[in-house]
C-alpha cells in the first residue's frame, strides 16, 4: 500500500478537526502548528474539512494563519480564504419535520445546524422550520437498535447519512461529503485529487479518504476508517497530523 502513494505530488493537505487536527481538549498542539507552518511555506494548500459549521472553524483557520479554502458541514459549505461563501447546500424543510419526527419517536439526543446557529437543547417550533436555511442535522443513539432503524429510515429518504462518532448519525442533502467539496477546492486550485494527502477519524472523512491521492486515518479512527486508509498515523493526542505530513509531504 505505501508504495502505491511513495512519490505523489501533495499539493493539498486536508484536515478533519475533532479527532484530527484537534486534541482531546480540542486544542490544536504546538507540534501540529510548527509542521503546518512549514507546509504552507512549501507552498502546500492547508484546508479544514469539517463536520463544524463556519463560526466553529474560522478562529482555528485564524489561529493557524490559513490563507486557502475551508470545508464546513461535512461539504455543505465552501469558503474562500476571504471567508466568502463559495457554495451552499440546504437540507428540505420537510427532511427536516420528519428528523424531528424520528428524534422524538426514539428519545434520542440531537443537534441542528441552520446558517445562523448550532441547535442543542432548544429547538423552533415545527411552524417556523420554513422560516430557517437548515445545513445539517445529528442524532445522538446509544441504544444500536434504534440508531439502525433511524438509520435505514433516512437512507429511504435519500439522505447523506455518516457519523463523527460511533454513536452518532449526521445528516446531509443526498450527495453532499467532504471529498465532493474537495474536488471543486481543486479545479478552482488547478489541481486533481491525486494532489490531495486527506486526514480524518470518522465515517464522514472516508469520502474524503478514499478519494485522495493518500488517504490517512488517525491512529484513534473507528475501525472502519482504517480499513480505507493507504496509511494509519499516531492519534490526535500524539501529534497524529504532524507526523503524516512529515513522513508523506516534508
Amino acid at each position: 500500500m505505501t508504495e502505491r502513494i511513495q512519490n505523489r505530488d501533495i499539493r493539498l493537505i486536508a484536515l478533519d478537526m475533532d479527532g484530527t487536527l484537534l486534541n482531546s481538549k480540542e486544542e490544536i498542539s504546538e507540534e501540529n502548528k510548527r509542521v503546518i507552518a512549514r507546509a504552507k511555506e512549501n507552498g502546500i494548500h492547508i484546508v479544514l474539512s469539517t463536520g463544524r459549521n463556519f463560526a466553529k472553524v474560522h478562529e482555528f483557520a485564524e489561529d493557524l494563519e490559513l490563507n486557502s479554502f475551508l470545508v464546513t458541514v461535512n461539504g455543505g459549505e465552501i469558503w474562500d480564504s476571504s471567508g466568502n461563501l463559495l457554495e451552499r447546500n440546504l437540507l428540505q424543510v420537510e427532511h427536516i419535520k420528519m428528523m424531528w419526527d424520528l428524534k422524538n419517536l426514539h428519545n434520542t439526543k440531537f443537534w441542528a445546524i441552520t446558517v445562523d446557529k448550532v441547535y442543542r437543547d432548544e429547538f423552533p417550533d415545527e411552524s417556523t422550520f420554513a422560516d430557517y436555511e437548515w445545513l445539517k442535522f445529528g442524532f445522538d443513539v446509544e441504544d444500536d437498535h434504534a440508531r439502525k432503524i433511524i438509520m435505514e429510515e433516512l437512507e429511504k429518504n435519500k439522505l447523506q447519512v455518516t457519523n463523527s462518532s460511533p454513536t452518532n448519525l449526521e445528516v446531509n442533502p443526498y450527495g453532499i461529503s467532504k471529498a465532493k467539496a474537495l474536488e471543486k477546492v481543486c479545479e478552482r486550485i488547478g489541481i486533481t485529487m491525486e494532489n490531495v494527502m486527506a486526514m480524518g477519524d470518522s465515517m464522514n472523512d472516508i469520502a474524503m479518504i478514499t478519494s485522495a491521492g493518500i488517504g490517512v486515518a488517525m491512529g484513534n479512527a473507528q475501525a472502519i476508517v482504517k480499513e480505507a486508509a493507504d496509511w494509519i498515523t499516531d492519534t490526535n493526542d500524539n501529534d497524529g497530523v504532524a507526523k503524516a505530513i512529515q513522513r508523506w509531504v516534508l
